[in-house]
């Protein structure tokens, strides 16, 4: 028995829904497309080892990362303030990406991203909470809370946008996502309101910023982002399968109710780890998955790891560009995503069809 879908492809013989085209032509292309984008990545890592307040030769980059001498300002500069940077920046844009682009697959809405759908706002609370009622202040301790929060708050968005007879629509769950999100964000404000001592650590961190972190740091956020992600990954195809809906996905031997598990936990790892970690940056888990599904199409497989590796490309000049853009001080990234990100949404609200999921 043939499976076809409103567009007329064929899902008969796919195992789990998959409606890309995987021609040879085609595969070719996107393997030679994911290789220019790990170069323009490689590119992008570079460059923030150079550019900052003061630029450095690729010589010098280089001799600092083969040749260290700590004894070398410069040396000094590029170890311990520009290699943190920059491999928190590759492992927070990876997560906004992947986080994005699987919150849009789930809820089959593609506006639909971690600031959208109230999850940074969880996470953003939970990380309030512990800073301003508790007085944890070390990075690493925001973790269990930034988790907590950011579960929390997809359990609670996707139970709300669950009720009726419809069950969870796009429309509901976008619904629900912006009242939680507000909500909870107007209660992290008002802790933040009470005190001073926590408004001085809050308004830093609550811009998004991946400057002035050490590689401590990475030591806790890069196990649990790169979990998030290899769940995110194996989930691809099933996500492909309920993009045809619930049942033609069981039908297919998707499991729908362990791939939901799945998402939520990887969505989870990949959103909290990420604001505890730089704080809520905004945009790169909306644009960035509609940037990648312009040119590889609907097939979650591709999607996922082509964000993977252009988000954190795109949030590494984002900062770059925060570097230079001001004669004195600089720009936090979170402030550059907005920036970048808004006409990029604006422009997917004013086109007619949005891109496929």
């Amino acid at each position: 028995m043939s499976l076809t879908t409103k567009d007329g492809t064929d899902v008969s013989n796919t195992r789990a829904g998959s409606r890309a085209d995987d021609s040879p032509h085609r595969t070719v292309t996107l393997v030679l497309g994911l290789i220019l984008s790990a170069a323009l990545l490689a590119l992008a890592a570079i460059a923030s080892l150079a550019i900052g307040n003061r630029a450095l030769d690729p010589r010098t980059v280089l001799q600092a990362l083969f040749a260290y001498d700590d004894t070398d300002a410069l040396h000094l500069m590029v170890v311990e303030l520009r290699v943190p940077r920059t491999l928190l920046g590759i492992i927070v844009g990876a997560a906004l990406a992947v986080c994005g682009g699987l919150i849009q697959a789930f809820t089959r809405n593609p506006l639909a991203d971690p600031g959208i759908l109230g999850v940074n706002a969880g996470a953003s609370f939970a990380v309030t909470f512990a800073v301003g009622v508790l007085g944890l202040t070390a990075p690493g301790a925001y973790v269990p809370f930034a988790l907590g929060g950011a579960f929390m708050l997809t359990i609670l968005v996707y139970a709300l946008g669950s009720f009726g007879s419809s069950g969870a629509t796009p429309m509901k769950l976008t619904l629900a996502g912006v009242a939680l999100g507000a909500a909870f964000t107007g209660l992290a404000t008002a802790i933040v309101l009470r005190d001073l001592g926590t408004l001085q650590v809050m308004r830093f961190w609550g811009v998004g910023s991946i400057g002035g972190r050490t590689l401590d740091q990475l030591t806790w956020a890069t196990p649990l982002i790169v979990t998030g992600l290899l769940i995110g990954l194996l989930c691809a195809r099933s996500l492909n399968a309920l993009a045809l809906g619930d049942d033609l996905a069981q039908a297919l031997g998707a499991r729908v109710r362990v791939t939901r598990a799945l998402v939520i936990i990887a969505v989870t790892l990949l959103a909290g780890t990420s604001v505890a970690a730089a704080g809520p940056i905004a945009f790169v888990g909306l644009a960035i998955p509609h940037i990648v599904r312009w040119f590889t199409g609907p097939d979650q497989r591709w999607v996922l790891t082509y964000s993977m590796i252009i988000g954190p490309a795109f949030l590494l000049f984002a900062d770059i560009l925060g570097r230079v853009a001001l004669p004195s001080g600089e720009l936090r990234v979170g402030i550059v995503t907005a920036l970048v990100g808004a006409p990029i949404l604006i422009s997917l609200v004013r086109r007619k069809r949005v891109s496929e999921l």
